[in-house]
């Protein structure tokens, strides 16, 4: 666990789900909060990261297969959008240019848009399913390490409807019209884990000696782990 967080190894490998109880006497978990980066940091990542998944979505809508595809991804790339808007709004807020805030985050959060592209509109729909699930968990977790205000305002963007239910039904719909698309689209959701809980381990404030202690920060990438899990046992797929 410890060298698959420091460096991206040939083949990523996504850490295990633990038994429950699995070690629980011996770890004291780290609470996300401790690790919350600065509020524009925060904001300039999580905001362009919505950007991205709204990008993915757009593909979505563009290349759909029908034109009741084309309708259910349309209404959940705005809903994205929304989102992007009400974390630039903050950044606003800061007196600080949205775009500028953003700008710092780019290369690194492109880079990581690049290896989530699929190569269909079956591949990408999952893309948009898995990244967007993962990363609002975990921005929404890493929220309350801001100032009580922002925490709060930021607890409603990110508890508010994200249009999985939506995917959900076109994922389930191209699986049953198709069930060989089961097994690819597996192995597809559990190459996209490795990179999405990196580019958002990426977004954590390192202590000043950059080593976090390992064993206590796994749990809370296990919880995440474990709610992508339970997104993709929806589907009947395999995580």
């Amino acid at each position: 666990m410890v060298n698959w967080f420091w460096r991206r190894p040939n083949r990523i490998v996504v850490p295990r789900l633990k038994s429950r109880g699995e070690d629980a006497a011996n770890v004291n978990r780290v609470d996300l909060a401790e690790l919350t980066p600065g509020l524009l940091a925060y904001l300039g990542q999580a905001a362009y990261l919505q950007l991205v998944i709204f990008e993915m979505l757009a593909q979505v809508v563009a290349t759909a297969p029908s034109t009741a595809a084309k309708e259910a991804t349309s209404r959940v790339a705005a809903l994205s959008l929304e989102r992007h808007q009400a974390l630039a709004a903050e950044i606003t807020r800061k007196g600080t240019v949205p775009a500028d805030a953003m700008a710092l985050y780019s290369d690194r959060i492109d880079r990581y848009r690049t290896r989530v592209t699929g190569r269909d509109w079956y591949e990408t729909l999952v893309a948009s399913f898995v990244t967007s699930g993962l990363l609002n968990d975990f921005y929404r977790r890493l929220a309350a390490g801001l100032a009580d205000g922002v925490a709060g305002r930021l607890a409603v963007v990110f508890a508010s409807d994200d249009g999985h239910d939506l995917l959900l039904e076109q994922l389930r719909a191209a699986i049953e019209q198709d069930p060989r698309l089961a097994s690819r689209l597996a192995m597809w959701g559990r190459r996209l884990v490795g990179d999405t809980l990196l580019v958002a381990r990426s977004a954590l404030a390192m202590p000043q000696n950059g080593h976090p202690d390992e064993a206590r920060l796994e749990p809370v990438f296990t919880e995440l782990i474990a709610a992508h899990t339970r997104r993709l046992d929806a589907l009947g797929l395999t995580a």
